[in-house]
Protein backbone atom coordinates (compact mmCIF):
# COMPACT_ATOMS: atom_id res chain seq x y z
CA UNK A 1 0.00 0.00 0.00
CA UNK A 2 1.11 3.63 -0.74
CA UNK A 3 1.15 6.26 1.51
CA UNK A 4 0.79 9.67 0.30
CA UNK A 5 2.17 12.73 1.31
CA UNK A 6 -0.62 13.71 3.78
CA UNK A 7 0.00 10.29 5.28
CA UNK A 8 3.49 10.65 5.65
CA UNK A 9 2.96 13.79 7.88
CA UNK A 10 -0.02 11.63 9.76
CA UNK A 11 2.44 8.77 10.57
CA UNK A 12 5.47 11.61 11.29
CA UNK A 13 2.86 13.26 13.77
CA UNK A 14 1.70 9.91 15.36
CA UNK A 15 5.70 8.96 15.72
CA UNK A 16 6.55 12.56 17.61
CA UNK A 17 3.01 12.16 19.70
CA UNK A 18 4.45 8.50 21.10
CA UNK A 19 7.44 9.34 21.32
CA UNK A 20 6.17 12.21 24.08
CA UNK A 21 4.20 9.71 25.82
CA UNK A 22 7.07 7.67 26.25
CA UNK A 23 9.07 10.42 27.82
CA UNK A 24 5.98 11.12 30.12
CA UNK A 25 6.24 7.37 30.82
CA UNK A 26 2.51 6.42 29.95
CA UNK A 27 1.88 3.06 28.20
CA UNK A 28 -0.56 1.75 25.40
CA UNK A 29 -2.40 3.77 22.93
CA UNK A 30 -3.14 6.95 24.70
CA UNK A 31 -2.95 9.34 22.21
CA UNK A 32 -5.19 10.03 19.23
CA UNK A 33 -3.84 11.82 16.09
CA UNK A 34 -6.04 13.59 13.54
CA UNK A 35 -5.41 14.55 9.42
CA UNK A 36 -7.53 17.20 8.92
CA UNK A 37 -6.91 19.63 10.35
CA UNK A 38 -3.55 17.89 11.65
CA UNK A 39 -3.69 17.49 15.74
CA UNK A 40 -3.23 15.68 18.41
CA UNK A 41 -4.61 14.48 21.54
CA UNK A 42 -2.64 12.73 24.27
CA UNK A 43 -4.47 11.30 28.12
CA UNK A 44 -2.41 12.24 30.91
CA UNK A 45 -2.34 10.25 34.02
CA UNK A 46 -2.62 12.85 36.84
CA UNK A 47 -4.74 16.11 37.08
CA UNK A 48 -2.95 19.21 37.31
CA UNK A 49 -3.65 21.41 40.88
CA UNK A 50 -6.39 23.62 39.95
CA UNK A 51 -8.70 20.62 38.36
CA UNK A 52 -8.35 17.83 40.60
CA UNK A 53 -11.26 16.14 39.64
CA UNK A 54 -10.83 17.03 36.06
CA UNK A 55 -9.10 14.26 33.85
CA UNK A 56 -6.04 16.16 31.81
CA UNK A 57 -4.67 15.83 28.37
CA UNK A 58 -1.88 17.48 25.97
CA UNK A 59 -2.99 18.80 22.62
CA UNK A 60 -0.94 19.64 19.77
CA UNK A 61 -2.05 22.03 16.48
CA UNK A 62 0.30 22.35 13.67
CA UNK A 63 -0.40 26.04 14.45
CA UNK A 64 0.38 26.70 17.84
CA UNK A 65 2.08 23.68 19.36
CA UNK A 66 1.62 21.79 22.61
CA UNK A 67 -1.76 22.79 25.12
CA UNK A 68 -2.19 21.73 28.32
CA UNK A 69 -5.79 21.48 28.72
CA UNK A 70 -8.46 20.00 31.11
CA UNK A 71 -11.60 17.67 30.03
CA UNK A 72 -15.16 19.27 30.62
CA UNK A 73 -17.70 17.15 32.40
CA UNK A 74 -20.43 17.85 29.76
CA UNK A 75 -18.19 16.66 26.75
CA UNK A 76 -17.76 19.97 25.66
CA UNK A 77 -14.15 21.02 23.92
CA UNK A 78 -11.53 20.71 25.85
CA UNK A 79 -10.31 24.20 28.59
CA UNK A 80 -6.78 25.04 27.23
CA UNK A 81 -4.75 25.94 30.46
CA UNK A 82 -1.76 26.76 29.00
CA UNK A 83 0.74 26.88 25.97
CA UNK A 84 3.98 25.30 25.65
CA UNK A 85 6.15 28.56 24.56
CA UNK A 86 8.53 28.22 21.93
CA UNK A 87 9.16 25.75 18.90
CA UNK A 88 6.01 24.06 17.85
CA UNK A 89 7.92 20.78 17.35
CA UNK A 90 9.85 21.05 20.49
CA UNK A 91 11.65 17.89 21.51
CA UNK A 92 9.79 15.27 23.51
CA UNK A 93 12.02 15.45 26.65
CA UNK A 94 11.32 19.31 26.57
CA UNK A 95 7.24 18.48 26.17
CA UNK A 96 7.37 16.12 29.11
CA UNK A 97 8.90 18.12 31.11
CA UNK A 98 6.83 20.82 30.90
CA UNK A 99 3.78 18.68 31.18
CA UNK A 100 5.32 17.23 34.53
CA UNK A 101 5.95 20.81 35.82
CA UNK A 102 2.40 21.50 35.11
CA UNK A 103 1.35 18.46 37.24
CA UNK A 104 3.15 18.83 40.10
CA UNK A 105 1.75 22.27 40.28
CA UNK A 106 3.78 24.85 38.73
CA UNK A 107 2.70 28.02 37.18
CA UNK A 108 1.79 27.03 33.38
CA UNK A 109 2.44 29.67 30.96
CA UNK A 110 -0.21 32.07 29.68
CA UNK A 111 -2.32 31.32 26.93
CA UNK A 112 -0.89 32.90 23.48
CA UNK A 113 -2.77 35.36 21.85
CA UNK A 114 -1.86 34.72 18.31
CA UNK A 115 -1.14 31.83 16.56
CA UNK A 116 2.31 31.25 15.89
CA UNK A 117 4.14 31.19 12.24
CA UNK A 118 2.88 29.05 9.42
CA UNK A 119 5.23 25.98 9.85
CA UNK A 120 6.26 25.27 6.17
CA UNK A 121 9.08 22.43 7.44
CA UNK A 122 6.45 20.40 9.10
CA UNK A 123 6.64 17.34 6.87
CA UNK A 124 10.31 17.85 7.11
CA UNK A 125 9.92 18.00 10.88
CA UNK A 126 8.08 15.33 11.36
CA UNK A 127 9.03 12.77 9.23
CA UNK A 128 12.15 11.67 11.41
CA UNK A 129 9.84 10.17 13.99
CA UNK A 130 7.22 8.14 11.11
CA UNK A 131 7.67 4.89 12.83
CA UNK A 132 8.19 1.96 10.07
CA UNK A 133 5.64 -0.81 10.07
CA UNK A 134 2.48 1.51 11.60
CA UNK A 135 -0.44 0.10 9.92
CA UNK A 136 -1.41 2.31 7.29
CA UNK A 137 -4.03 4.47 7.05
CA UNK A 138 -7.53 3.03 5.65
CA UNK A 139 -8.67 4.41 2.50
CA UNK A 140 -10.62 6.56 2.13
CA UNK A 141 -13.35 5.86 -0.86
Amino acid sequence: MEFDFGDALVRGLQGYVRAVSEQLGLSGECFYVQSVPLGAYLALDGRFSGFPDRDAALLWDAERGWAAAVETHSGEDLIVQAWLPGDVVPPPHRVAHWTRGLLDGSPGQPRLTQPRQPQDDLPARLAPYAVAGLVPLPQVA
